[in-house]
């Protein structure tokens, strides 16, 4: 007997406005000493599901792991499968297939930005009184002024706008990229400690009359593959020397973060803070990233690519010291972070964005707001970053190709493959010529979802993506397929990245600048 689950009776559409703008907020929660709480959000750069100690043994992680512990592991938090999305879902609470930012990332030489039309989190968070400073990477676009971090609401920078950058030397292809604030410099700090001494600055010197907003991208774990021999040296029983490497720039992650932490106590802040964790992505499983038991990595829309390890620990936690399973998108930090501050979004811009306000669920331990999000949106075939994915209640629907990593990766396991390049832009053509032929392959065949991975899952016992039911729930699959399709009503085509010959940074003294496009 063919068995059906109908799920439209979850009245979506009827309660989504309602919750984006829950902004009504007992004011215990909201201050601290008469002062609204800081605020410090700490993003980790491809960094897997399974490299923090809180989820393997293995990782050597003490501070990450005691903070986690202290506060709220967050079980089901979700980002997207590469950085430039996550990084405009987190400052705007936007999707970015609304916006045309779903596919790749943005690449230096690309003369586009995260829409300066949205306003930003640390713009919202100036206007409640905060000090906004930001350390680390950027890559929301860098090619104008009005696009880079002191223009989009922060205070203060020290990072760089692309990508990814040598650890040591801050060059990406032809050019340095590092900066502070507008100007441009050279400095050959490994920029693990580099950011973190930055942010250990900014509290000492802070002024306490008014609440901290510190936005900490570090560039760690992303590649290049590159830390002291110290942190290597740590895990001599891992065999292969990438993962060797790559677990050694976590602990060299972890020492930054508690130093950061021993600054926000020293200077008798630390219990004043909400202290906010969260991957970008998942972890990259040919530079040393892994997500076991997950399935998939970066680049994919599987939930090795896409559920990102992350807690929140500190001020305004009613309960605490548990793992909370409720469903959190990275859009959704936008206005919960705006209401942990104090604040709420106005009436008019409520129905403008995606992003639920998830705070009262996380300072109390309720129920999430949430029982829906989009993974990926795209009109390509294959684009590099997956077709289509939703998530509805428990079941999560992926239509088409989702994205070139489709197996379960152990963390020692070698995963190199014929695409290998420095160049994301060559990586990510790469590994779409290469799924191209399989698809070509495929279509002579007259084979029928090709893909593999490609379907439906009930994550609720299959976390791990193991069993398409598709087969079995028909009726789940066209129900979330309709779904898709009216967000696919709002989705805006990503433009070519063409690359400017203005970029090149032989025009701006060897540095990547802002000021060609």
């Amino acid at each position: 007997m063919q068995k059906s689950t109908n799920i439209a009776d979850k009245a979506e559409l009827r309660t989504m406005t309602r919750f984006l703008c829950l902004g009504v907020l007992l004011l215990a929660f909201v201050y601290v000493n008469g002062t609204p709480r800081n605020i410090i959000f700490i993003a980790a750069d491809d960094l897997g599901w399974n490299d923090v100690g809180f989820h393997n043994d293995d990782m050597i992680t003490p501070n990450i792991d005691k903070l986690a512990r202290r506060g709220v592991i967050l079980n089901s938090s979700y980002v997207q499968p590469v950085c430039t999305p996550s990084r405009h879902s987190w400052m705007t609470g936007v999707y970015p297939f609304k916006v045309g930012l779903q596919r790749n990332v943005l690449f230096p030489q690309t003369a586009q930005c995260s829409p300066l039309d949205l306003t930003f989190l640390p713009q919202r968070l100036q206007k409640l009184g905060y000090a906004t400073h930001m350390v680390g990477k950027w890559h929301l676009g860098g090619c104008n002024w009005n696009c880079t971090p002191t223009y989009r609401g922060f205070d203060s920078f020290l990072g760089y706008y692309n990508g990814m950058e040598d650890y040591y030397n801050k060059t990406i292809f032809n050019g340095i990229d590092f900066h502070d604030g507008e100007e441009p410099l050279q400095d050959t700090t490994y920029s693990t400690f580099l950011y973190a001494q930055r942010a250990q600055k900014i509290i000492a010197n802070h002024d306490k009359s008014k609440p901290l907003f510190l936005y900490l991208p570090f560039q760690a774990v992303h590649d290049p593959i590159q830390v002291p021999q110290r942190f290597e040296d740590m895990y001599p029983h891992i065999q292969t020397d990438v993962r060797r490497k790559y677990c050694g720039m976590v602990s060299a992650l972890d020492e930054a973060i508690g130093n950061v932490t021993d600054t926000l106590r020293k200077y008798n802040m630390f219990d004043e803070s909400l202290i906010i964790f969260t991957a970008d992505n998942g972890g990259w499983v040919t530079q040393g990233g892994n997500n076991y038991p997950l399935r998939g990595g970066k680049i994919t829309l599987f939930e090795g690519g896409t559920r990102g390890a992350a807690f929140v620990v500190g001020s305004g936690l009613e309960k605490s010291g548990y793992t909370y399973d409720g469903m959190i998108h990275a859009v959704d930090w936008h206005p919960t972070i705006v209401a942990a501050a104090g604040g709420e979004l106005p009436k008019s811009e409520c129905n403008s964005i995606d992003g639920i306000n998830q705070w009262e669920a996380l300072s109390t331990g309720g129920e999430s707001k949430r029982t829906e999000f989009v993974y990926n949106l795209d009109n390509a075939l294959m684009p590099p970053t997956g077709h289509a994915a939703i998530r509805v209640g428990k079941y999560k629907l992926i239509d088409g190709y989702p994205g070139p990593y489709r197996s379960w990766y152990l963390p020692d396991q070698v995963n190199a493959e014929e695409c290998n390049s420095s160049d994301e832009r060559e990586y990510y053509e790469c590994l779409q010529n290469r799924d191209a032929a399989q698809l070509t392959d495929a279509e002579k065949k007259g084979i029928e979802g090709i893909w593999a991975g490609e379907g439906l899952y009930d994550l609720s016992v299959d976390p791990n993506e193991r069993n398409d039911i598709s087969r079995h729930y028909p009726d789940v699959v066209k129900e979330l397929r309709k779904k898709l399709n009216e967000y696919r009503k709002s989705l805006v085509k990503p433009k070519p990245q063409i690359p400017v010959p203005a970029s090149n940074p032989d025009n701006y003294g060897g540095y990547w600048m802002p000021g060609w496009c």
